[in-house]
């Protein structure tokens, strides 16, 4: 996210700043959510329904910008897929809550509907930053929470049938992923 964010202050500021406002909403909701899911094992309806609207108007405004913009660069446009604005955006966020959506009608003990939920949102970030993002991010998610898993059974803090909280390492493989790949 940091290399498209310093491309984007070189050609298409305004581009710059929308992205820049979707990271710290993200920040912010990532820390709110986190807390209250370590505490209650809920992501709740009144900060994951508002960040659809946020980081989508964000995110989709930032790839029109700069899709249309004069000093649209081959690099800047990575998050436009077959020439449509917005496209990765919209398609990642779909793709990422039907995956998870998947996974909760096949094991719905294992997983909660507030982690579709999320997975939308985290979709759309996501899929601004393109394809290999989603799959890495997801990735990221599952062997965080895997290894969280092994780490309190090794402890003997819990046993198979424990439940974790998975959103939190939804969002740090999200951030992983937007922070290590390169854009």
């Amino acid at each position: 996210m940091i290399p498209r964010l310093s491309d984007l202050w070189t050609n298409s500021l305004p581009g710059f700043w929308l992205v820049l406002a979707a990271c710290l909403y993200f920040v912010v909701m990532a820390v709110r959510l986190t807390v209250i899911d370590v505490r209650s094992h809920l992501l709740p309806n009144r900060i994951v329904f508002p960040s659809y609207a946020v980081a989508g108007v964000l995110l989709l405004a930032a790839a029109i910008l700069v899709s249309f913009g004069d000093s649209a660069t081959e690099d800047a446009a990575a998050a436009v897929l077959f020439g449509i604005p917005g496209l990765g955006v919209l398609s990642g966020g779909a793709v990422l809550w039907l995956f998870y959506f998947v996974l909760r009608l096949i094991y719905p003990p294992g997983m909660g509907f507030g982690d579709v939920k999320l997975a939308g949102v985290l979709g759309l970030y996501l899929g601004y930053l393109g394809w290999s993002h989603v799959f890495a991010g997801t990735f990221a998610a599952f062997l965080l929470g895997g290894l969280w898993s092994v780490g309190i059974l090794i402890a003997r803090r819990g046993t198979l049938r424990s439940a974790i909280p998975f959103g939190p390492f939804m969002l740090a493989g999200a951030v992983a992923a937007m922070l290590l790949l390169p854009a």
